[in-house]
């Protein structure tokens, strides 16, 4: 397939932009770079060896994983320096990080004595010791815990385990993301930093080196790249956009990521079926975005089409006919296919394997 054009691939099939994504991974490491922050970018959007292999190229310094599982088959690509940011409780994963930490540096999130505890048992007389992070809860309300004492408290915690090493703090600022407002988004991702950076400097006070503080998503780039005392920041999904990120989060960078489907059929001159559905696309966040064609005044997605009503009747739009979809959410369509396709001027150039698929647990 390489060299041919798009209409050589069958459908649907996830493209990428190469022009679109090397810009938009340029941005983020350069606005990084500039703030003086490292860049560990979130792979869960992608679960791509090969596109993490252009982000640490660009210049990031780690990558960022969801999942353990994500973690195992970026460890398998031959990536090291990982931070797992989530908790990793229960004998059968832990057991399976214990070997993780042997072909690589995984580092986790805590946010919990016993973890602390069930961790440091595990690791205990090992070579290398498992780096942990605090996780604060900035004001998202989902995991975490509070700012200040108690992170210092837990830094302790794993100070005291054998088999442990505190390695810092990381939260995530959340709340923030759907603020439309640069100011005020800016003030309160400042706010929500300015609780982590105070967390890490507590536990400096208890005595506890803090070598990382990390925090932000693509929901407050570059706000959070600003913030003084962050030492890197996680954003993964800017490097496609997308609808969510451009309507929900007002994100300006330019969308990479589209589905390309196949005219099935054209019951009505309103009316058009793609081979594209809940299987191909994701609509929870966002609902994908037809090219090409007229004002639209319904999309509905069933497990297997796209039925597209259009305000004015089309003629044009015939069956076996190709339209690409700007992809709703980028984190829940990539893990529906096995292969991204990255296109360059209008031809294939690379076909990757999306080697974390199905990696949830």
């Amino acid at each position: 397939m390489i060299g041919q054009p798009a209409s050589a691939l069958d459908t649907p099939a996830l493209l990428v932009d190469l022009d679109i994504l090397e810009a938009n991974i340029a941005r983020i490491a350069g606005s990084c770079a500039a703030h003086g922050v490292a860049w560990r970018p979130h792979i869960k959007v992608h679960k791509t060896p090969e596109i993490a292999r252009l982000q640490i190229a660009a210049g990031a310094a780690g990558i960022t994983c969801a999942k353990l599982g994500e973690a195992e088959a970026m460890a398998d690509a031959g990536f090291r320096d990982i931070l797992i940011a989530n908790q990793i409780v229960g004998p059968l994963k832990v057991g399976r990080l214990m070997r993780l930490l042997d072909r690589a540096a995984p580092i986790v999130a805590v946010d919990d004595l016993a973890n602390v505890a069930e961790l440091g048992r595990a690791a205990a007389g090992r070579e290398s010791p498992l780096a942990v992070v605090v996780e604060v809860n900035l004001g998202m309300n989902r995991a975490g815990v509070e700012p200040g004492a108690p992170v210092a408290a837990l830094a302790a915690a794993i100070a005291r385990e054998g088999g442990l090493v505190f390695a810092g703090v990381m939260g995530w600022e959340s709340h923030a993301v759907t603020i439309a407002d640069a100011a005020e988004k800016e003030r309160v991702v400042a706010a929500a930093v300015g609780l982590l950076t105070a967390s890490a400097e507590a536990c400096r006070r208890a005595g506890h080196d803090v070598g990382i503080v990390s925090c932000g998503g693509t929901g407050t780039f570059p706000y959070c790249a600003q913030q003084p005392g962050v030492t890197e920041v996680q954003v993964g999904g800017a490097i496609f956009s997308d609808m969510h990120y451009r309507t929900h989060y007002h994100i300006d960078m330019p969308c990479a990521l589209t589905v390309l489907a196949t005219v099935t059929s054209r019951p009505t001159p309103t009316r058009v079926i793609l081979d594209a559905g809940k299987k191909a696309l994701s609509g929870d966040a966002a609902m994908p975005q037809p090219l090409g064609l007229g004002a639209i005044r319904q999309l509905r997605l069933s497990a297997e089409h796209a039925t597209i009503e259009l305000v004015e009747p089309d003629e044009v739009l015939r069956v076996g006919d190709r339209v690409a979809m700007i992809v709703g959410y980028s984190d829940t369509t990539v893990h529906l296919h096995e292969t991204m396709v990255g296109m360059r001027g209008g031809r294939v150039e690379r076909l990757w394997p999306i080697a974390a698929r199905g990696r949830i647990e």
